[in-house]
């Protein structure tokens, strides 16, 4: 199975819809989005796949956003996502909470950790842990998201 990671669109769309057409291209199956979206907008440019979306610290308006994923069929795991994906366990989240960010790596509980707020781009592993940063859609430089093969937790990033 191949997964699409992407975090930090706050609401850009035109930056988003390359990172939509990057995901196309990729073939990917199912999108996580690792918080600050912005905008409904936003939510509904992930609609051709089952997308996975967590809030940051920049979505105030967490319930029009609420109810723009729940309107598209998506699932809104709030601040934190804890769900398997082909086998493996993965854990959603921001990272603007750094506390929370450390407990849930140092936990040895989930196999992928993927997260944003950094808006740096990183793959790093933590004893069995395979932690994912995709970068960001808006404000970085180069944009980029990230592609994941599962099971077998087979990162890359890929610059937009």
């Amino acid at each position: 199975m191949r997964i699409g990671v992407v975090s930090d669109t706050h609401g850009h769309t035109a930056n988003t819809r390359s990172a939509i057409r990057m995901l196309e291209s990729l073939e990917v199956e199912t999108v996580l989005h690792c918080g600050d979206i912005g905008t409904p907008e936003i939510v509904e440019m992930f609609a051709p796949w089952p997308t996975h979306f967590v809030f940051g610290n920049c979505d105030a308006d967490r319930a029009t956003l609420r109810a723009a994923i729940t309107k598209v069929g998506q699932t809104c795991h709030e601040e934190f996502g804890d769900f398997e994906l082909a086998g493996v366990k993965v854990a959603l989240l921001h990272s603007d909470d750094r506390e929370k960010f450390r407990s849930v790596i140092q936990s040895g509980k989930w196999q992928l950790v993927c997260y944003g707020h950094t808006h740096l781009a990183s793959i790093d592993k933590h004893g069995e842990t395979t932690v994912l940063n995709p970068g960001a859609i808006y404000r970085a430089n180069p944009h980029s998201i990230a592609v994941v093969e599962l099971p077998s937790i087979e990162a890359t990033i890929v610059p937009l």
